[in-house]
């Protein structure tokens, strides 16, 4: 079985979209909102821009819209990796988000 790429890291909400450059594609994104107890779930089933979201009280729900959209490296030198989404509970302002992303070799 061949190993997979894995990647981990946090930054700080903006609640405008933010670039996470792995160095490659991911097929899976999860990402956590410590401070809003908050969890965002993307994998490459799902449309670009969507996720699984879960809020602190349990409650689940289906995004369409600033979520997780994954892009590829270009020549222009800026690595592989994914976009996080404008998604009020998820990217917020001044809150420290945990991302984990996988993908294939």
């Amino acid at each position: 079985m061949k190993n997979g790429h894995f990647a981990t890291g946090t930054v700080e909400g903006t609640g405008a979209a933010i670039v996470v450059q792995t160095g490659f594609e991911p097929s899976e994104v999860r990402i956590d909102n410590i401070d809003g107890d908050c969890i965002l779930y993307w994998n490459d089933a799902m449309p670009a821009d969507s996720g699984m979201k879960t809020i602190a009280a349990g409650t689940t729900a289906h995004i369409t819209s600033d979520g997780v959209t994954v892009y590829a490296g270009t020549a222009g030198g800026n690595s592989a990796g994914f976009t996080i989404g404008a998604d009020s509970d998820i990217n917020v302002s001044a809150e420290t988000l945990v991302w984990s992303a996988k993908g294939q070799p």
